[in-house]
């Protein structure tokens, strides 16, 4: 199966020459192994998976000696599964202050990570996140070093039938998946969530209902591009909302999920509205749902949210794999105005709105002139489509074709 070049690599080097540990989280395959794995071609540095029992086993009971045997510059994969190593990498960094890059540290339980961070790690350790292959690293011009914002400036990109569009979005964006074309696709992501379930859940979360666990990934899913609803949620798997809760932040922190908050100008506010949910892999949203083709998912009820759904995938993508956090977060206000996307960049705002249209017109983006209240400025807004031009709308809007995020 070949490679395809990430857009982090470079932001991974970067980084590298400034820190002494560096953690690269997310999902499970997306990625992350073959990346540093392909950086360190050529070079002494050395790998090790805790996913190998032995191994996890040494460095749990006697992290020392697991460091000494897996000595710097090392890849130490799923690092997750031995948060006892991170004491002991802090001693290693804190006494060799100038070995920049010593440890490249993988991991796919953000919140466990997190934990051992903070506790031994604070200060040492430069923490980037990895999603799935964006559009631009899956057609080979991975490097894009300007995260997304609205903009009349054309792409020389080729264009996408709208089948074309939706054959991107059933095939998700797990590398396997997308390479590899001869690849049993139900077969993969049955196998795929099984090991989710059995080993990140249970091993980290103590889930005790592992089907009924399934059943929410599956409602999750089916419920992408909407506003969450937990109440919902817990009454069509016959849990309570308490349950439901806890289980959607372990979608969450595993990377499964995303969850856009609401913008407000006082930050406090953000936090308690209402968030909109995104399956992020639309591949796997695509299985979990039952489309089993691009054709029946792009005619199909789901059609418009899933391609919702990728859209806010690929901005993401445009943030993350260049070592950002995107400020990203919806709009609603009291008289139902409604916006998909707004993004805020040094104090402006850029609205945006996804629509399966090839016909875009002002009426898509009625809603952005409700951000004047804000008294903040406003920054090119844009409808992103299946227009196959990027096109203006008016002096304060263009449409943007999908593929050229």
């Amino acid at each position: 199966m070949p490679d395809l070049e990430r857009t982090l690599q470079p932001v991974i080097e970067n980084i590298s020459n400034g820190f002494r540990v560096l953690l690269l989280n997310g999902q499970r395959q997306v990625g992350k192994s073959t990346l540093l794995g392909n950086m360190s071609k050529g070079t002494n540095r050395g790998y090790v998976s805790l996913d190998n029992m032995a191994s996890r086993k040494l460095a749990q009971t006697d992290p020392e000696l697991f460091l000494q045997q897996y000595s710097p510059p090392v890849i130490i994969d799923e690092v997750q599964y031995a948060l006892s190593l991170f004491p002991y990498i802090k001693i290693y960094a804190d006494s060799h202050r100038d070995d920049k890059g010593a440890f490249w540290l993988t991991g796919s339980q953000k919140y466990k990570l997190m934990q051992g961070v903070q506790e031994s790690l604070a200060g040492r350790i430069a923490i980037i996140d990895m999603m799935g292959l964006s559009y631009r690293e899956k057609i080979g011009r991975p490097f894009s070093s300007i995260p997304f914002v609205p903009s009349m400036d054309k792409q020389d990109m080729a264009k996408l039938t709208i089948r074309d569009v939706y054959q991107r979005v059933w095939e998700g964006s797990l590398p396997e998946v997308v390479v590899d074309t001869k690849i049993d696709r139900e077969r993969y992501y049955a196998s795929y969530i099984q090991s989710y379930i059995e080993r990140d859940v249970r091993d980290f979360h103590n889930v005790s209902k592992p089907i009924q666990f399934f059943d929410f990934i599956s409602v999750v899913a089916a419920q992408t591009g909407q506003l969450l609803n937990y109440s919902s949620l817990a009454r069509d798997i016959g849990v309570d909302v308490k349950t439901a809760q806890s289980w959607m932040g372990i979608l969450e922190r595993s990377g499964l999920v995303y969850l856009m908050r609401p913008y407000s100008p006082n930050v406090t506010n953000r936090i308690i509205k209402t968030p909109k949910m995104y399956f992020l892999d639309t591949g796997l949203a695509a299985y979990m749902t039952k489309w089993l083709t691009p054709e029946s998912l792009m005619s199909g009820a789901a059609a418009g949210a899933m391609l919702e759904t990728y859209v806010v995938g690929e901005i993401l993508k445009s943030y993350l794999h260049n070592g950002k956090e995107p400020s990203m977060y919806l709009y609603r206000d009291a008289n139902q105005n409604e916006i998909d996307i707004i993004l805020e960049q040094d104090g402006i705002l850029y609205p945006i709105e996804i629509k399966k249209t090839a016909n875009p017109g002002l009426n898509d983006c009625k809603s952005f002139g409700s951000l004047q209240r804000l008294n903040k400025k406003t920054g090119l807004g844009a409808v992103i489509c299946l227009q196959p031009e990027r096109i203006p709308l008016s002096r304060e809007v263009v449409s943007i074709p999908v593929w050229e995020i």
